[in-house]
């Protein structure tokens, strides 16, 4: 069978390797498992609903989760079959930008989970006149439920005309709009067909280190997210079953619950893992300390494919003997690799990570690209630590002269919604301008250097790259957040928010008295001047002038529900730098 649209995912399923637990989620705190069959009969009878609500090809439906779930597979697949699009959208963002999208892709209804996003979309609703329903997956009251829906289609009369309608589809045909979240700007509401994401599913897939042992992955980066959604794809192409974590929150519980083969991450996560098991090991005492760090030494010197030789892997094997073993254990005992995306990964954890058996590819995309352009993979030595892998089959990348990493291949958007302006601006014939920097060695691993858009000039004409350093500060576990600026200053400064929990337990090991709370914290001249010490080591790598001079600290946690972070907990840099425009001019106001 040749899948050629997206719909067609869960028939490959069915037909080469059906599943008892295709999609798990938990409710009550039990799993309840839904079976390949049931995820198709399902999505059959929302597709019917659908149909007999009136819903017509090229529709627009919303669909709001604040946690993966099954239900929006179901839907996922029940509006596509019927030649509808399908438009998610951030649980976490504002009213206002729910209803920017409502407009903006004139979507008839929405379909999300709880009564919270139901109190937000519910209040702005009256604005959009295309909007006719909302529809809840859980009960709400003064809402309607999804199994309305489900209990129109029960009736399977009209299923002659669903197989009309997914005939008519064809992969050139608009699958979904994702407005981008983005660090800066309006939403822009990219458009992918069938076939841009089908291709990077099929593609990618060959990437995934899979053997005939794997069998669960588990998921919780929100299915909204390009990222997520086509690893889900690739999941479902492979007959891996799908587990959907709780909440971020529990995810270490979830992880030891389910002990899954893969998981997806973005740097953040992984650095607060990173972070939590060594406080673990700093809890140590005596020769098991001692032990424990001298492993974290070996992890931290690791390169690929034995490059450091005999005696550096003998000491490797005794180091995940005696104390790797339990980090793998920690992460449920069966974690072989997982896909990072979305902002760049410190080559420390990478390196650590693979040294503990537990390798982190970390990959390359956009929302415009569906989203993979390259990715790591261990296997025929397409794995280098500090880059972002090698182009995916099918997907040509080439740099512009001015640094600029332009994009070609069948991933490739079809434009943005409702703006063929900015459409052809990113676009030089069939080259999509990604608005990043990077670099392609003679080995054709692509690094990234920077953000087009984020790079900036000093008043003395230096180029900065604000990532790099960022990356380097938030090494420091006394750092949680850092946001590097400087356009047209002198000098380069940063914005922190200090990691007040790990700073607390420094404080009480080390009778430190100021600690109390957050605004102790960024009162205190211990904690200011131990501060400065982590960034005095993350300027070291680099030249005199893009150093950081001076910095300032923040007495809140930037978070996503703050608006701060994106929802894969990039920094939000227009927000942060107007946010504490006070701290900023402190810096530069200082002679």
């Amino acid at each position: 069978m040749q899948i050629t649209r997206l719909f067609d995912f869960p028939y490959y399923q069915l037909k080469n390797k059906p599943l008892t637990n295709a999609f798990v989620s938990k409710k009550d705190g039990e799993w309840i498992e839904t079976s390949t069959q049931e995820y198709i009969d399902k999505a059959n009878a929302i597709s019917r609903g659908l149909l007999r609500m009136g819903v017509q090809p090229n529709d627009k439906i919303a669909i709001i989760s604040s946690s993966n779930r099954t239900e929006w597979n179901i839907l996922d697949i029940g509006i596509l079959q019927i030649g509808a699009q399908t438009v998610p959208i951030y649980s976490t963002s504002s009213k206002d930008t729910y209803e920017y999208i409502f407009l903006h892709s004139e979507a008839t209804l929405c379909f999300l989970s709880d009564e919270e996003l139901f109190e937000k979309a519910k209040s702005i609703s009256n604005n959009c006149p295309d909007l006719k329903e909302i529809y809840s997956f859980e009960t709400i009251k003064g809402c309607k439920n999804w199994n309305e829906v489900l209990d129109l289609g029960k009736d399977e009369s009209n299923q002659d005309e669903v197989e009309k309608r997914k005939d008519a589809v064809k992969e050139t045909d608009l699958a979904t709009i994702i407005y981008t979240s983005g660090t800066t700007g309006t939403p822009k509401g990219v458009m992918l067909s069938h076939k841009n994401i089908v291709s990077n599913s099929l593609d990618g897939t060959l990437r995934l280190p899979l053997t005939g042992s794997d069998t669960k992955v588990l998921s919780f980066l929100p299915l909204c997210h390009v990222f997520e959604r086509v690893l889900i794809y690739i999941y479902q192409y492979n007959s891996l079953s799908v587990y959907y974590a709780e909440s971020i929150e529990k995810m270490p519980k979830n992880i030891k619950e389910v002990q899954p083969s893969f998981m997806s991450v973005v740097p953040r996560l992984l650095e607060k893992i990173y972070d939590a098991i060594i406080a673990k090991g700093g809890e140590l005492k005596g020769p098991k300390r001692i032990l424990f760090f001298w492993a974290v030494r070996i992890g931290e010197q690791y390169k690929p494919y034995g490059e450091n030789g005999w005696w550096y892997e003998k000491q490797l094997a005794l180091a995940n003997k005696l104390i790797f073993v339990k980090w793998r254990e920690a992460l449920g005992g069966n974690i072989k690799a997982m896909v990072s995306g979305s902002a760049a990964l410190q080559p420390r954890l990478a390196r650590v990570f693979a040294a503990a058996e537990m390798q982190v590819m970390e990959g390359y995309g956009l929302t415009e690209t569906s989203p993979i352009i390259n990715v790591n993979m261990y296997a025929n030595k397409l794995f280098k630590i500090g880059t972002v892998g090698t182009p995916i089959d099918n997907v040509e990348v080439k740099i512009a002269e001015d640094g600029e990493i332009l994009v070609k291949g069948p991933n490739v958007m079809m434009g943005y919604y409702k703006d063929e302006e900015l459409s052809s601006k990113v676009m030089t014939g069939d080259y999509f301008h990604t608005g990043d920097k990077g670099e392609i060695d003679e080995e054709g691993f692509l690094k990234i250097t920077g953000r087009k858009k984020e790079i900036f000039k000093t008043s003395g004409g230096k180029y900065i790259s604000p990532v790099l350093l960022e990356n380097e500060i938030k090494q420091s576990r006394f750092i949680e957040q850092a946001l590097v600026v400087g356009e047209g200053q002198k000098m380069a400064t940063a914005i922190i928010q200090p990691n007040f929990e790990f700073i607390k337990e420094w404080a009480r090991i080390h009778h430190v008295n100021c600690c109390k709370s957050n605004k102790d914290i960024i009162d205190s001249s211990r904690v200011y001047d131990r501060i400065s010490k982590e960034i005095s080591i993350a300027n070291k790598g680099f030249g005199k002038w893009e150093t950081i001079k001076r910095f300032e600290l923040t007495v809140e946690i930037w978070s996503v529900e703050n608006g701060l972070l994106t929802p894969t907990l990039k920094p939000k840099r227009d927000v942060i730098q107007e946010k504490y425009i006070d701290l900023y001019n402190k810096m530069y106001s200082i002679s």
